[in-house]
Order: C-alpha cells, then sequence, then structure tokens
C-alpha cells in the first residue's frame, strides 16, 4: 500500500462541472444565474464548488422522490 488518497477538488472548471452531472453549458450557467450553483472567481477563472454540484443533486434528488 503506497498511502496515497485519492483527493476530491473543492472546485472545478465549467466544462468539467457540467460533465459530472451530465448536463451541457448552456443548462449549468443557467443553474449559476439562478443561484442553484456555487461559483467562486479565481483570478478571471471561474470555477464551480463540488460541493454545490452534490447539493444540487440531493436537492433534485428529495424532490423527484416527493413528486
Amino acid at each position: 500500500m503506497s498511502g496515497e488518497q485519492t483527493v476530491e477538488p473543492i472546485c472545478v472548471r465549467i466544462n468539467e462541472a457540467a460533465r459530472m452531472i451530465g448536463i451541457g453549458r448552456t443548462k449549468l450557467y443557467e443553474l449559476i444565474s439562478t443561484g442553484e450553483l456555487e461559483t467562486v472567481k479565481i483570478g478571471k477563472a471561474t470555477r464551480v464548488t463540488t460541493s454545490s454540484l452534490h447539493d444540487l443533486v440531493r436537492r433534485r434528488r428529495a424532490r423527484d422522490q416527493r413528486a
């Protein structure tokens, strides 16, 4: 055993965020504009927090289970 651990990033690029949840960039930007996803600016770069991606999926799953 090497002792190395995989570390999940705390934020990802727009394209990666869209790929992670299986949507297009346009839909991702829509979710950002409505406040459903949290972004951070690092210099000129916009990143999406992975915690907000997980939260979005949790909220959508809960909503779908109630329906």
